[in-house]
């Protein structure tokens, strides 16, 4: 299947769409490609925001992007990597029997797999701003990143199906 359809099919059954992620392989070159595909979304969430905070403020737009392409692209993924590792780690220290790249694909899906809201909460706080419209998609985009992160970690780690 190719990355969008498994992208919604995440949404009906995430562990059956991680156990077809994992059949795959682990190769780092594919897990990092997942990772940069899902931060290269963020970014392009981030553009709304940045648009209507240069308008508000009268900052320059391209500086503010710049600032966001740095954190995104280059910074977010150092931080994704640790806290695999360490859930890596957390999972281990409760009997958990996955590697660390199996804790490194469980985060980086979820990030990817998450993003069409993440994409949707970009535009809701470009076009109306912060209120209860943008707390609302924010959550939701936060509890169904947790879902699928927490679906494909039990899975990869403890085997529940």
């Amino acid at each position: 299947m190719s990355v969008s359809q498994d992208i919604v099919a995440t949404y009906k059954g995430p562990r059956k769409v991680f156990a077809r992620r994992l059949a795959m392989g682990l190769h780092e070159d594919r897990l990092l490609a997942i990772l940069m595909a899902g931060c290269a979304l963020a970014f392009i969430a981030q553009m709304p925001v940045r648009a209507r905070e240069a308008h508000l403020t009268g900052q320059e737009l391209n500086m503010l992007l710049g600032g966001s392409l740095l954190a995104l692209l280059f910074m977010a993924p150092l931080l994704l990597y640790v806290l695999a590792f360490l859930a890596h780690g957390f999972a281990r220290m409760f009997g958990g029997s996955g590697g660390s790249a199996q804790a490194r694909l469980a985060l980086f899906w979820a990030f990817l797999a998450a993003s069409p809201l993440m994409l949707l909460n970009g535009l809701v706080a470009g076009f109306i701003g912060s209120g209860f419209e943008l707390t609302l998609v924010g959550g939701l985009w936060f509890l169904l990143f947790l879902w699928f992160w927490i679906s494909g970690m039990a899975q990869s780690y403890w085997g529940i199906k």
